[in-house]
């Protein structure tokens, strides 16, 4: 493998790597080569200067102490690592857990590590080696014991960044476990600032080990390190200052070796290009089963704390979708659409408040299963395609490692099983296999939407939520996703819940369509009335201010005229009455319920809009 480009031209590259290779040279070769002449006592050598025959003298017992030196390098330096990579795995594991714990043990071991640094690194690691005992074992331990609480809130502060990110709401989507969640989805992303302080750790280890050897807590005789020649040739520095020197320039060599490799890594970093489950409450008692309905909700309430006050995003939203059902939700951005499917899935932020008076997934009461029965039917049952997928999909794993994990995970399917199965669901999506190879930066937006397409078909989905998967995507591509997803309903006979702003695209790929307007469904109608039978004033307005081409372009485009009301103050009234040109005394006083009209259409207003055609054909093109 060879180096990139920038460290190739690197001068720093170069001496850091020419230094780490003497230093491993010298571990490697050095108990070899010198450790026979190390170990001899030579009587009629004692405390000898620098010679021809003993470059920097000799000790005590006549050895000589450059090949006690050169000989050194490799407990020296074996020690030291091993000392980083025992705290660095146990404060990584510590910190980087907070990511997928619940909220009372994250809240626990956010504490404990807090705690932990409330007490200087090296006062402890001298505390520690006098507890385990003077020796090679304690200073060790307790090195690694003072690494932790540092290496333990660096990854919790990285955790918390990958926390809030899409793919790994899609792994919990997924329902997979905890231990998984961690070595898969959050670990490899913030492997590289971790790896980068590992190295710079390393160092300070190297000179912390060596100060416990030198105050005689670290490694024994007749064993040795720099530290305790170090601490030898102390006795006789204004006589013979090299013995004493000599340790402190090799520990000062290994120590900046090591810095230099941490610089040139981060160098190297940077010239290269919180979501969680809530556990919905199971005080409340479920409504009537709805016969043949692939999701029933009933009465959904979902609560937000803030700075502010407590907020109430979504307020009794009522829906429902059969076997091969398409069904938009529609409305402006802050309407409640994303959370009210959020909601569904179960993956709203902590703090959360959930009530409803029915969720029912395939037939099954969400709120009488267990915690792992909930997360397993969740999992197997529905599937979620997030608004963005170069965020929903985990840019440190291979496509095909993401398609697979969730048979694997939930079927106990084989490697060669689930990777075949992965095939089949990239060709379904017009996908060829070999995209199982590539990572997610490695693809185009639209082959990226395929792929978490596909990852949604790996589980066999009863209901896909769709959560505006072609909001970022070009018209052409946007076409594309819909036939696909209009081609898996006809084919798996799976519901879809399609969530979008665009009312045009809504209309025309959909069955039926929910408005949505400050947290409540405003009017629900079947998508072909939406050109001529909308009733609530808010949904003609969003029809008659989708372009068209026929449009006078002299005249401005319609718009909705006002603002969504603030959540922190709600009115007691309708929601959209201070923006309808309707309104009337009753609509300030009392927010009116969604009734039935006729068939199939249902409407929240107080004084309907008559069915007049609105002058314009809703389109997508």
């Amino acid at each position: 493998m060879s180096l990139p480009s920038g460290l190739r031209r690197s001068p720093m590259a170069w001496v850091t790597g020419i230094m780490l290779a003497s230093l491993l040279v010298l571990a490697l070769a050095g108990p070899l080569l010198w450790g026979a002449a190390a170990d001899r006592p030579n009587p009629s050598a004692v405390l000898q200067g620098p010679s021809a025959a003993h470059p920097i003298g000799t000790d005590g017992l006549g050895r000589d102490l450059l090949a006690r030196l050169l000989t050194a390098t490799r407990p020296s330096l074996l020690l030291a690592l091993a000392s980083v990579l025992l705290g660095a795995t146990a404060g990584v594991l510590l910190g980087a857990c907070t990511a997928v714990l619940g909220r009372r043990a994250r809240r626990l071991t956010a504490g404990l590590i807090n705690l932990l640094l409330a007490f200087p690194a090296l006062l402890v690691a001298m505390f520690l080696a006098v507890v385990f005992g003077a020796g090679t074992t304690g200073a060790v331990l307790a090195l690694a014991a003072a690494a932790v609480p540092g290496f333990a809130r660096l990854a919790q502060t990285l955790a918390a960044g990958v926390a809030g990110t899409d793919h790994l709401a899609a792994a919990r989507v997924l329902g997979l476990r905890r231990r998984r969640l961690l070595w898969r989805h959050v670990l490899p992303n913030i492997a590289e600032p971790l790896l980068l302080s590992v190295t710079t750790a390393a160092g300070t280890a190297l000179v912390a080990l060596s100060g416990l050897s030198f105050l005689g807590l670290g490694v024994q005789p007749p064993g040795y390190d720099w530290g305790q020649l170090l601490s030898q040739g102390l006795d006789r520095i204004y006589a013979e200052p090299l013995p004493a020197l000599a340790p402190g320039l090799a520990l000062l060599y290994a120590a900046l070796a090591f810095q230099l490799l941490g610089e040139v890594l981060a160098g190297s970093a940077a010239g290269r290009g919180p979501v969680v489950r809530i556990p919905a409450p199971r005080s409340a008692p479920s409504g009537p089963a709805e016969s043949g309905a692939v999701l029933q909700v009933d009465d959904l309430t979902v609560e937000l704390p803030t700075a502010g006050g407590t907020i109430r995003p979504v307020r009794g939203v009522s829906l429902s979708l059969r076997p091969g059902e398409i069904v938009g939700l529609v409305g402006e951005s802050g309407s409640g659409k994303s959370l009210t499917a959020l909601a569904i899935a179960d993956l709203l932020p902590y703090g959360a408040r959930v009530s409803r008076r029915t969720l029912r997934l395939l037939g099954a009461d969400l709120a009488a299963l267990t915690p792992k029965e909930r997360n397993r039917h969740l999992a197997t049952g529905l599937s979620v395609i997030f608004q963005n997928p170069a965020s929903a999909l985990n840019p440190s794993l291979r496509i095909g490692t993401q398609l697979t994990e969730a048979v694997r995970a939930h079927r106990g399917a084989s490697r060669a099983q689930a990777a075949a199965e992965a095939a089949d669901a990239l060709r379904r999506v017009a996908l060829p296999p070999a995209v199982l190879r590539s990572r997610p930066h490695q693809l185009s937006g639209g082959q990226r939407q395929r792929v978490m397409i596909a990852a949604g078909l790996m589980v066999r989905p009863g209901l896909i939520i769709a959560d505006e998967p072609t909001t970022a995507l070009d018209v052409t591509v946007q076409r594309q996703i819909t036939r696909l997803l209009t081609d898996i309903r006809r084919d798996t006979s799976a519901a879809i819940l399609f969530i979008s702003h665009d009312v045009a695209l809504v209309g025309e790929f959909c069955e039926r369509v929910l408005v949505m307007y400050a947290g409540t469904i405003v009017e629900a109608l079947p998508a072909g009335r939406l050109a001529d039978g909308t009733r609530h004033p808010y949904t003609r307005a969003l029809v008659t201010s989708v372009p068209d081409l026929t449009a006078d372009r002299r005249q401005p485009l319609p718009t909705v005229e006002g603002a969504p009301p603030d959540p922190l103050a709600p009115a007691p009234g309708c929601p959209f009455e201070p923006r309808c040109p309707r309104r009337r005394e009753l609509c300030a006083e009392q927010a009116p319920p969604l009734d039935h009209l006729d068939a199939g259409h249902r409407v929240a207003c107080w004084y309907p809009l008559p069915v007049t055609a609105v002058p314009k054909t809703v389109s997508a093109s």
